[in-house]
């Protein structure tokens, strides 16, 4: 099968869990046979064309028509301002890419492509304009959309693309059932959706591969000595991720575990509102703030040095950060509460109990996931190897790839 891919991020440029989709699908594709031609944004700095790891990278060159849109845009587009920029970006590079699929690469050189997936809003204007001059088969994938990154308040226009992209799809995938649920709710089309879980790399995230002396070299970075639990939040530091709520419940923490240090790395416009916060609070002893965007190497090695994860979104459609953080065999406190991924990842209870849902909203209920998993050490190694079996069960990118490869058969059959 010819596949031609349209995401907007994609290596070296990774800005979120799309982009790290993107890393592991396209050539989990390749590696199964397929061949993928991968359409992505271009800002300048990368070759227009080149292969990476077998996929076909195409990387048309934009340039930025926002003063022509101003003068065009309805009414909820001039409402973006400086934003404007980034929505003309995006319709340069839906426009170009899905051109120069139609007509470069079929029909002036002749490739035969089989379907064409398009990922969120992002890349939905390429999936439209190839729909309507061309009757190629086609996929749209759904990683979040704007009522929910927004909670109801986000662009109209960007919702009217969503739904459309949708609408011309001949099927199409998202990441969760939470998120099945939820499109279904907002009138998109039920027998459409298909449900395939995301993954993570198990092989790299392995915390045999970690020594003890890198452990305590992050350990000694944040002030966490030997006999204290390093509590660690990885994420944007935006309203749904929860960390406003986190940092509250550490105060509540410190009461029964004095010793728990919290780890919050992230950026996002958040980060003035959590300094403030922590300050407030009186938790700059136990409450430790990187405001950075790290590698994936750095992020995996805090993993290995932590004590438990927590994520208490109140949004997030699927969530790889809680498969990582199992897979380096931590136990995990997960947002479980509105359109969260998180749910079923976690396992809550059982034998193959592997972490705690919590009401993301609710700083208590937060402090009360993170207490249930410091009171005990040895349950809490268990409840960690207990995630890296499920990873290693039902979340590889290998099965991710599988089942995506089961709805693309069903399109074109």
């Amino acid at each position: 099968m010819r596949i031609a891919l349209f995401v907007w991020e994609y290596p070296p440029t990774i800005a979120g869990g799309l982009g790290t989709y993107a890393q592991y699908m396209a050539p989990g594709l390749v590696k199964v046979g397929h061949e993928v031609s991968v359409f992505t944004l271009n800002r300048g700095r990368f070759p227009t064309r080149e292969m990476l790891d077998g996929v076909d990278v195409h990387r048309p060159l934009i340039s930025d028509a926002s003063n022509v849109l101003s003068l065009i845009a309805d009414h909820g587009l001039r409402r973006w301002g400086a934003g404007l920029k980034f929505f003309s970006d995006i319709m340069i590079y839906n426009t170009l890419s899905a051109t120069k699929l139609l007509n470069d690469l079929i029909i002036e050189q002749g490739y035969k492509f089989d379907l064409v997936s398009y990922h969120d809003w992002l890349s939905g204007i390429a999936g439209l304009i190839v729909k309507q001059n061309s009757d190629l088969p086609c996929a749209f994938h759904v990683h979040s959309t704007e009522w929910g990154r927004t909670n109801g308040r986000g662009s109209e226009v960007v919702s009217s693309i969503e739904k459309t992209a949708s609408d011309i799809a001949d099927q199409v995938v998202t990441v969760s059932n939470a998120m099945k649920y939820d499109l279904t709710t907002h009138g998109w089309k039920e027998n459409k959706i298909n449900v395939v879980w995301n993954g993570v790399d198990p092989l790299k995230y392995d915390p045999d591969k970690y020594a003890k002396k890198d452990v305590q070299a992050i350990r000694r970075k944040y002030q966490i000595n030997e006999d204290e639990s390093m509590v660690l939040f990885v994420g944007r530091l935006t309203n749904v991720k929860g960390a406003m709520e986190l940092v509250k419940s550490m105060a509540e923490v410190k009461k029964r575990s004095p010793k728990a240090k919290l780890v919050l790395l992230g950026i996002g416009e958040q980060e003035n509102e959590i300094q403030r916060l922590v300050n407030t609070l009186g938790l700059t002893d136990n409450v430790k703030l990187q405001f950075e965007f790290i590698s994936e190497e750095e992020r995996i090695q805090h993993y290995a040095a932590s004590d438990v994860c927590v994520f208490p979104s109140t949004y997030e459609p699927f969530g790889i950060v809680s498969l990582e953080a199992m897979a380096m065999a931590k136990p995990v406190v997960v947002g479980a509460r509105g359109v969260v991924g998180f749910a079923e990842q976690v396992i809550p209870n059982g034998p193959e109990k592997c972490g705690v849902h919590v009401n993301g909203g609710d700083p208590i209920d937060i402090a009360w996931g993170i207490d249930s998993v410091l009171r005990d050490k040895e349950e809490a190694r268990v409840w960690g190897l207990n995630g890296r079996k499920r990873v290693l069960d039902a979340f590889t990118w290998d099965k991710a790839v599988s089942e995506t490869l089961k709805v693309y058969q069903k399109i074109i059959h």
